[in-house]
């Protein structure tokens, strides 16, 4: 099955230390404003999801949303999500490590595309 969104590495070792020391966390692809287009880590709860989100998936056993208006951009690519170093978001809980989650993407096939299209 093809995943929507998934992570490297680095980003699951680094959602495991904020699990750690934030509990259950969530991410929401940000559509831009104050803290540019980068997924933003949330311990679980503190952004309230809403009828206009669309669930991608789990990376590291977290959920994954992304605005419907973003998702119209985005519905024809995978999103890896990364990490690299540099202050991200500033609501986002993994900048006080010096980190920040990157959003990269991949075209997806047309056989994975029609794949995904029957799983919406």
């Amino acid at each position: 099955m093809v995943e929507r969104v998934t992570a490297t590495e680095e980003t699951i070792r680094l959602i495991n230390q904020l699990k750690e020391e934030h509990g259950e966390l969530m991410f929401h692809q940000s559509g831009g404003c104050c803290d540019g287009s980068s997924p933003m880590c949330y311990p679980k709860g503190d952004l309230l999801i809403g009828d206009q989100d669309v669930y991608l998936g789990e990376i590291g056993g977290t959920p994954f949303y992304i605005h419907k208006s973003q998702y119209e951009y985005w519905k024809h690519t995978q999103l890896i999500i990364d990490v690299v170093d540099g202050r991200g978001g500033m609501f986002s809980v993994e900048g006080v490590h010096g980190k920040r989650f990157l959003t990269r993407s991949r075209a997806f096939t047309d056989e994975e595309y029609q794949q995904i299209k029957s799983q919406f």
